[in-house]
This record gives structure tokens, sequence and C-alpha cells, in this order.
């Protein structure tokens, strides 16, 4: 989904962007080259929801602050092929994603998602490594946008 206020948009678009389509994201993960790494107006919109931009860039800021808990959590969780604590830290990395405008990195987190309902943890890696790459790209584009800038 492409919108004005989105960043490192679809190379597809007809910008010359082509970050989007970057040789950091993994064959398996591909498809979501496509999205945005963070689309403000997703963003705008949870401030909108929330009537409190206050509120809404504590809460990016603190996912950023725990991005690197999130994630070894989450890693640790496929690691030792547990089901449920995987499902569940992924369920929480896709819904927070999602509500401040990470659309690759939720659905990075989906087809992680998928592979844990299916039962595929053991080719799970691909996926791991797209997130903690696309996580992190999320946090940095929070810190360059508007969004957490003075942080």
């Amino acid at each position: 989904m492409f919108s004005p206020g989105s960043s490192d948009t679809c190379a597809d678009a007809g910008g010359d962007d082509t970050s989007a389509s970057d040789e950091s994201d993994p064959p398996a993960a591909g498809w979501p080259a496509t999205h945005p790494i963070l689309d403000l107006a997703e963003f705008q919109f949870l401030e909108d929801q929330l009537d409190s931009p206050l509120i809404a860039r504590t809460f990016a800021g603190d996912f950023a602050k725990l991005w690197g808990m999130r994630y070894e959590g989450l890693a640790a969780a496929v690691e030792r092929r547990d089901a449920a604590a995987a499902l569940d830290a992924v369920l929480s990395l896709r819904t927070s994603s999602t509500m401040l405008g990470g659309l690759r990195l939720a659905l990075l987190a989906r087809g992680l998602e998928e592979n844990i309902r299916n039962g595929d943890l053991r080719d799970a890696q691909p996926l791991l490594d797209a997130i903690a790459d696309c996580g992190q790209r999320t946090v940095q584009e929070l810190k360059n946008s508007y969004v957490l800038r003075n942080d």
C-alpha cells in the first residue's frame, strides 16, 4: 500500500527509489520488499485513533527501545521449536508493527506466523533474518522521521 506519507516506497510506483527492492531482502522474503518500511499515514491514523500524538509517539519509542529484546525472544522461541511462544511473539510483533505503520515488518511477521501455524519452524531462519534486518530498518525509519526525531 503506497501513501504519500510512506518511506522507502515501492519501486514500481514510478519513483527512482530502488531501496525497496534492495539486495538486503532475502529471496524467501522478497515479496514484502514492494511495501514501505514505514508508512507515516498509518502512524498518523494511530495518532488520530488515540486522539493523542504523544501517546502514539510513546508507543513508537517503546517499540524502538524494545526491538532487540522483542526479536531475541521471537528468535529463541523459534530456535527451541516452541510454537506457542513463537506464535505469541510473532502476533505481538505483527500487531505492533501494523499499528505504527511498519508495513513491511508486519508482512514478514505474517509470513512467519503462517510458518508457525503450519508447524514449519525448521525453515524459518530466512524469515527470521529478514525480520531482524527489517526491524532494525523500521526502528531507524522511526528515528529519522518526525515520529522519534527528537527522542
